[in-house]
């Protein structure tokens, strides 16, 4: 299909000159429609969608001001490049305060004219792109693509919604890969801000002695390499949201630092001595259990408060394994383009009784894993790496009482050590002499338990 040529709307009194610019553009590629005064391109700009604007400034019945009034007023968007004969600027001044793109003076060369034209499209399009990219991420983190219809889920989705629009701090808790990023960006783009900036920063990630540069910016020479100025995640935020992961990770010196910007709502660079203003909505998460981290010292209790107004708890994958099915298709639909992964039923019922430890990016990784290893047709339980195979995760939990009913002992001491042994191999890439030496037995130990648990793990390799 043709590309719809750029329709550009000429607006002279001068017939010579709406004859030249009309010449010039139609060999350029235009579509090109002429008025003989701001009356009538007025009314022109009215009939047809038009990607520029050039009109002259004075001209009788209407004024190019009062043009560009107008056209302003209908869509802000489309580009006004103005003419002036006169060599003062004054006129062309008050038209750029309007929203003028640019002005150039009579008499130009054609050069000059398409110069500026081609600056006018380019900023209209990157603006395009910018307008449709937001559009994209807004959808891709609303919060119809937060995966799940769970009751659970179904509950977040709510308490999401709820909170969005307001301005208050977020704190969201949850294990580590249960979503809490995609979270804390869903919230971000369906709230007032959506049009700023949404800046994540894992606090875990940043060694302890840049923490602050990188947080608040520095000053020119405020450190040894400090050549230059620079801006800080917090300033680069302003206006949006700020996304600090792992917030339990924050140092100390930090933390205080962090409570002192909330209360104020300004910052200082390093080497600085001005305060800024800051204008962010702060969202916060963490895989700690921060009332803990608060009465064992670790974090102070002001800044908990001041950032847990708000909390979102995000279920680990364990309490939601009905969402699975869906979860498994979204990834596979993810790296294929294809919507439904064929899995069997006997490895769909081993998902399920799977605890999932690393949860959502466990499960991503899992399909990621199949497709590297070649599995193009059905997902069975000889794609399932050996740790999913035992009745339970490997990171299996112990009992905290025994149930009143009784329980099995040989068999959950068995689970257990199935699991161990499972996650020892996993290691080792099923290596016995070295699974062995890992979990402190003998070879021949190794393989007496592999047998009684029915585990193959390939050829036995030499003592």
């Amino acid at each position: 299909m043709a590309e719809r040529k750029k329709q550009v709307l000429v607006v002279d009194d001068e017939a010579s000159m709406r004859e030249m610019l009309g010449i010039m553009l139609r060999r350029d590629g235009f579509e090109v429609v002429e008025a003989a005064d701001g009356r009538q391109g007025v009314e022109l700009f009215m009939q047809a969608d038009f990607d520029l604007v050039i009109s002259d400034i004075r001209m009788p019945h209407k004024s190019g001001i009062e043009l560009l009034r107008e056209i302003k007023q209908h869509s802000t968007d489309v580009l006004v490049i103005m003419m002036t004969a006169f060599s003062t600027t004054e006129e062309a001044v008050e038209a750029m305060k309007l929203g003028a793109y640019d002005y150039i003076t009579k008499p130009f060369k054609n050069d000059e004219v398409r110069l500026v034209i081609a600056k006018a499209l380019e900023k209209s399009s990157l603006k395009r792109e910018n307008t449709a990219l937001k559009a994209a991420l807004g959808e891709r983190y609303s919060f119809s693509n937060l995966i799940g219809k769970s009751p659970i889920m179904q509950q977040l989705y709510a308490m999401i919604e709820r909170v969005s629009a307001s301005q208050a701090n977020i704190l969201i808790g949850g294990e580590s890969g249960t979503g809490k990023e995609l979270v804390a960006r869903a919230m971000h783009f369906n709230s007032p801000r959506k049009s700023g900036p949404f800046v994540p920063v894992n606090c875990a990630a940043i060694p302890e002695n840049l923490i602050e540069s990188e947080l608040f910016g520095h000053e020119k020479g405020a450190f040894t390499g400090a050549e230059r100025k620079k801006m800080g995640l917090f300033e680069t935020a302003n206006g949006g949201t700020l996304f600090l992961d792992e917030i339990g990770d924050l140092p100390q010196s930090m933390q205080v630092k962090l409570l002192r910007i909330l209360q104020e709502r300004e910052f200082r660079r390093v080497g600085g001595t001005q305060d800024h203003p800051l204008d962010i909505r702060l969202v916060a998460a963490t895989n700690k259990d921060l009332e803990v981290e608060v009465s064992e010292g670790r974090f102070r209790e002001d800044l908990f408060y001041r950032l847990n107004v708000v909390r979102v708890d995000l279920p680990p994958l364990r309490e939601r394994r009905e969402d699975i099915p869906l979860l498994l298709d979204y990834f596979y639909a993810k790296q294929t383009g294809q919507k439904h992964l064929p899995i069997s039923q006997d490895a769909l019922d081993c998902l399920f009784r799977y605890l999932w430890p690393g949860n959502i990016r466990e499960l991503e990784n899992l399909v990621e894993r199949c497709l590297a290893l070649g599995w193009n047709r059905e997902l069975t339980l000889d794609c399932l790496p050996a740790q999913l195979l035992g009745k339970k995760s490997t990171t299996l939990q112990l009992l905290d009482d025994i149930p009143e009913e009784g329980f099995d002992l040989e068999a959950y001491l068995g689970d257990i050590e199935r699991s161990l042994l499972l996650n020892a191999l996993e290691k080792c890439r099923g290596v016995k002499k070295a699974t062995a030496k890992l979990l402190g037995i003998s070879f021949r130990s190794i393989r007496y338990r592999l047998t009684k648990f029915g585990i193959d793990s390939g050829d036995d390799d030499e003592e």
